[in-house]
C-alpha cells in the first residue's frame, strides 16, 4: 500500500516538473522565454477548484474511467527498487490496463458532442494503429529472446547481464523510441491535438475539476510510456535514482525532437510507421529468432 502511494506521489511530481522544464526548454529552442518550470502545477491545481461542466454520464464516467484506469497501470511500473508488484508487472497487463485508461478518454470526448474533440479522438485511433504495430513486433522479439514478459524479471536480466537491450537489439530500441513519440503525442505525431486545427482535440469540452484531472491523468500516461521503455531498454536502475535519471534522459530527447520537428498529417504518420519502423521491427525480430536457434 505504502509503496503504491509512494509511486504515485513520484510519477506525479516527476513528471509534472519534468513537463514544466520542458516547456521552458522548448521556449528557448524557439526564442522564447516561456513560463516558469511551476506552471503546470498551478494550472493543475487551479482547475481542480473549479467546477466543471458535464455533458451527460458517459463524458463524465470516461472520465473517471481514464483517470482510474491510468492510475491502475502505474502501479505496475517498476521504478529501480520501488517496485509495487515484483513478478506480476506482465507488460500485457500494463498495456490491457493503459488500454482502459485511453479507452475512457476516447468515450469521454466522443460523449461530449464536439465535433473537435471527435476529429482528435478518430486522429488519434489511427495513428495508434501505425505506431502500435510495429512496437508490438519489437516487443515479440524481446519475449522470444527472454521467455519473459515481466518487466522486473526483464530489468534484473539485463541489471545482472550487464548488457541493455538497447545495445543488444539496437533497431528494436530505435523502433520502439519512435513508436514512444506517438505514444507521447510529441511532433511530429501530435496531429491529434493540433490546437490552432481542432482546439486541442479530445480535450477541448474540459474545463474545471474535470481538465484537473485529465491533466493528471496525462502526466501519469507519460510516467507509463517512457517507464516502459525504459525497463524493456535501458535495465531499468538498480535505484530509483538511476531509473529516474534515464526517465530524464529519454524524456528530453524526445522534447528537444519535438521542438524542432513539423507536424506530419495523420495519413503522414502512419505511412511512415508502416514503412521504415515495421520494416526495422521485423528485421530485428528476425535477427533475435535466427541468433537464438544457432
Amino acid at each position: 500500500m505504502l509503496k503504491g502511494a509512494a509511486l504515485l506521489i513520484l510519477a506525479f511530481f516527476y513528471t509534472v516538473t519534468l513537463e514544466g522544464i520542458a516547456r521552458k526548454i522548448t521556449a528557448r529552442i524557439q526564442r522564447r522565454y516561456g513560463p516558469p518550470f511551476w506552471q503546470n502545477f498551478i494550472d493543475i491545481f487551479k482547475a481542480l477548484t473549479k467546477h466543471s461542466i458535464s455533458h451527460g454520464f458517459i463524458f463524465d464516467f470516461g472520465v473517471l474511467m481514464a483517470f482510474g484506469g491510468t492510475i491502475a497501470t502505474v502501479l505496475f511500473i517498476p521504478a529501480g527498487n520501488l517496485v509495487v508488484f515484483p513478478g506480476l508487472d506482465n507488460v500485457f497487463v500494463v498495456i490491457y490496463l493503459l488500454a482502459i485508461g485511453l479507452l475512457g478518454m476516447a468515450m469521454s470526448s466522443v460523449g461530449s458532442g464536439n465535433p473537435n474533440a471527435g476529429i482528435g479522438i478518430g486522429r488519434a485511433l489511427t495513428q495508434m494503429l501505425g505506431y502500435e504495430l510495429p512496437f508490438m513486433i519489437v516487443l515479440v522479439g524481446v519475449f522470444f529472446q527472454y521467455k519473459n514478459s515481466s518487466l522486473s524479471d526483464l530489468v534484473n536480466i539485463q541489471i545482472e547481464s550487464g548488457q541493455y537491450n538497447a545495445w543488444l537489439m539496437p533497431l528494436g530500441a530505435v523502433v520502439a523510441f519512435i513508436s514512444l513519440l506517438g505514444m507521447l503525442g510529441k511532433k511530429p505525431f501530435d496531429v491529434f491535438i493540433a490546437p490552432a486545427e481542432i482546439a486541442s482535440g479530445p480535450l477541448v469540452e474540459y474545463s474545471g475539476k474535470y481538465l484537473g484531472m485529465l491533466l493528471i491523468q496525462h502526466s501519469f500516461a507519460v510516467f507509463i510510456e517512457i517507464g516502459l521503455f525504459v525497463n524493456l531498454f535501458l535495465g531499468g536502475g538498480r535505484t530509483i535514482w538511476e531509473f529516474l535519471v534515464k526517465f530524464f534522459a529519454v524524456f528530453f530527447l524526445a522534447v528537444i525532437i519535438s521542438s524542432i520537428m513539423p507536424r506530419f498529417r495523420v495519413e503522414q504518420a502512419v505511412k511512415f510507421y508502416w514503412k521504415w519502423p515495421l520494416i526495422l521491427s521485423f528485421v530485428q525480430t528476425i535477427i533475435v529468432i535466427v541468433s537464438a536457434g544457432r
